[in-house]
């Protein structure tokens, strides 16, 4: 089972992205997004850039491909938590386009975000040397996953309260605002504190957070949440730069 992980992996990374085309591609079911494409809520970043999942979906069969060309002992200790995560966002991605439900989606998310922050975790303990290039893009296809879902699910929070509550994208746009900042930092300080001091993670986060920074300024012209959400992400990058790294365990 172990030789034909990386063979998953790689299969994985090219069914999610087909799988997310379900809706727009073969007209099956609702588009993911459809439900906030066209809504003023402050949390949400700019359509164009959830084209990430487009560097998400290269990397992790990149992971794939890798473990295949240049196999290394370590890499089950990564795959296995990669592969669970492919798999819950193939079931994730379906389950928004087949039952449209946004706390089961809510819900869905977590087996992604435990399963990409163990992958983060677990690489966090090995050193480089083992493989170079296996370890970077493991590095990458992880922290990107990681950063992404991590604002995913902050973004999800006022989502799922709206959804019990009945209030409507523009009802309270502060409290929502500060909502999906107050889980993204959470999340910031934990991964850099706890988990691993990968750059992708921050790559994914600070992008996500930028097309909420431009999603209100040039769209919902909420022009003072731009530019809390501006100084928001200023902040969680700057933790990234001034707090002290976790340190590297050597792998067992």
């Amino acid at each position: 089972m172990t030789r034909a992980l990386p063979w998953l992996i790689l299969l994985l990374g090219i069914l999610q992205p087909l799988s997310g085309a379900l809706a727009p591609v073969l007209g099956i079911g609702t588009p993911i997004g459809a439900a906030t494409a066209n809504t003023d809520a402050p949390e949400q970043p700019l359509p164009a850039f959830f084209s990430i999942w487009g560097l998400i979906f290269l990397a992790y069969a990149g992971f794939g491909l890798t473990g295949i060309l240049r196999p290394v002992s370590w890499y089950p200790r990564i795959g296995w938590p990669m592969l669970i995560a492919g798999a819950a966002n193939i079931v994730w991605m379906a389950s928004a386009q087949l039952i449209v439900s946004q706390p089961l989606n809510f819900i869905l998310l977590g087996p992604i975000f435990a399963a990409a922050w163990t992958a983060c975790s677990r690489l966090e303990t090995l050193k480089l040397v083992a493989d170079a290039a296996v370890f970077r893009v493991a590095d990458a296809a992880s922290g990107l996953l990681a950063g992404w879902i991590s604002v995913a699910a902050a973004i999800s929070v006022p989502l799922t309260l709206r959804t019990f509550t009945g209030l409507a994208p523009t009802d309270y746009p502060w409290p929502m605002f500060w909502i999906t900042f107050a889980v993204a930092c959470a999340a910031a300080w934990i991964f850099t504190a706890r988990i691993s001091r990968s750059l992708w993670f921050f790559a994914a986060l600070g992008w996500c957070l930028l097309g909420v920074v431009l999603n209100n300024w040039l769209r919902t012209e909420m022009h003072f949440i731009a530019i809390a959400a501006a100084i928001g992400t200023a902040t969680i990058l700057l933790l990234r730069v001034t707090r002290a790294p976790k340190r590297t365990k050597p792998a067992a």
